[in-house]
């Protein structure tokens, strides 16, 4: 693929065999970071049409695919197109590359000219100037809220954004982009601006959605080969671009014939429990299945963790956790995300 003439890393400009020698340069950097950048780079440049990556599990087991680099170029038109994004803008890369939204963002700048700065991923960002795009994980945008506004335009995504964090955004800022998408579409899809009110999301121009006998987001995304899509997102459809998003069906629990959706009551809870926590469900004889909250704290927490959930949950009886179980420590998988299925795994070892 050819890079653009108006690219510019680090405030470097690069011709394609000047960026191919340093990407092999950087693939022996004791930095993981730049080792990671040196490697997607010449598999980029390199004559391969396809570029393999790895799912999360949005739409099924985690695994192995091969995207064609036309599917990623289209995908970071679609967003110029959307953004308004034109050559010569800048934008910031602070996540891991080695994930589908850093690769994305270095695409993005590669294809259309951005003048990209890289820094490391950190939780806490410094910035030191003003940038036209960029995407963080919300863990970020709380722990740099005061930066927000060196952005024209970001992104933020990855992860459910918790309650304090959305009002907080809300009030002060505008133009915060919540997005949803995975690798199989090459990141986002649908956006919606971070309100504080419940709004749906929005698909991009192109996007088409339905869904399926189990009420999970179904996507016809053109310039992919495997569209269409059908993810494990349990959603309601409000018209025919945009969608309620209610949580994952590999997460859903039935007790006593009462579909309840863990990522509902856990955007409640939030602001309340200091601690890492979430909720499941361990088999009952006659619920079929209770609503258990695990927790990453101290036993002595438990009681004071029970009265909490009564007090926000308590409009529901049916959202109120038959019990409060805490341990030593949860499962997260290699990009740090918390790992449910293993942590469950763990607790009943």
């Amino acid at each position: 693929m050819l890079v653009h003439a108006s690219f510019r890393l680090n405030g470097k400009a690069y011709e394609r065999n000047a960026l191919d020698l340093a990407a092999q340069q950087w693939t022996v950097s004791s930095d993981e970071e730049q080792q990671a950048l040196g490697y997607f780079l010449m598999d980029w440049l390199s004559d391969d049409e396809h570029i393999a990556l790895h799912t999360s599990g949005s739409t099924g087991k985690p695994k192995e695919i091969q995207m064609p680099k036309t599917a990623m170029y289209a995908s970071a038109g679609r967003t110029a197109a959307f953004f308004n994004l034109s050559e010569g803008d800048s934008a910031l890369l602070c996540l891991p590359i080695r994930y589908i939204a850093g690769k994305m963002m270095l695409v993005r700048a590669l294809v259309l000219g951005l003048h990209l700065d890289i820094i490391p991923p950190k939780t806490k960002l410094t910035i030191e100037k003003d940038y036209t795009f960029a995407a963080l994980i919300p863990l970020q945008a709380n722990a740099s809220f005061d930066v927000l506004g060196r952005f024209k335009t970001v992104l933020i995504g990855g992860a459910p954004i918790p309650t304090d964090l959305r009002k907080r955004i809300s009030k002060k800022y505008k133009h915060c982009i919540e997005t949803y998408g995975m690798t199989e579409t090459l990141t986002h899809v649908a956006t919606r601006i971070v309100s504080d009110a419940v709004i749906p999301f929005k698909v991009m121009p192109g996007i088409g959605i339905a869904t399926d006998e189990n009420d999970c987001l179904v996507l016809e995304v053109p310039y992919l080969p495997l569209s269409p899509l059908v993810t494990q997102d349990v959603v309601r459809l409000e018209g025919r671009d945009s969608f309620r998003l209610f949580g994952r069906r590999d997460w859903v629990i039935n007790s006593g014939g009462m579909k309840i959706f863990p990522e509902d009551l856990e955007e409640v809870l939030t602001p309340f429990i200091k601690f890492p926590f979430f909720f499941t469900a361990l088999p009952d004889a006659n619920l079929g299945e209770q609503l258990v909250l695990l927790v990453e704290a101290p036993a002595t927490e438990k009681t004071a963790i029970m009265a909490i959930a009564q007090q926000h949950l308590g409009a529901n009886k049916h959202h109120i956790p038959k019990q409060v179980i805490c341990m030593d420590a949860f499962m997260h998988t290699r990009s740090g995300k918390l790992d449910r299925k293993a942590t469950i795994k763990r607790l009943n070892m």
